[in-house]
């Protein structure tokens, strides 16, 4: 190894790196998306009343009952 090696870093990871340093709220706006879109606090009951009233699927869906 020689005496001022330095570490492998790819394309990907220093692109990464440099959107970060030229958009430091990048982090918090990827945080307040997801916040918006997938955080959010279940209702335990409509829950076990959606999977009570569920109907269950024939194997084929397009056959008629007979």
């Amino acid at each position: 190894m020689p005496l001022f090696w330095k570490a492998y870093t790819s394309d990907v990871t220093s692109f990464i790196q440099e959107l970060k340093t030229n958009k430091p709220t990048l982090e918090a706006e990827q945080r307040q998306g997801r916040a918006l879109l997938w955080d959010k606090r279940v209702d335990r009951d409509a829950q076990a009343d959606y999977s009570e009233a569920r109907v269950a699927q024939q194997p084929y869906v397009y056959q008629t009952e007979r």
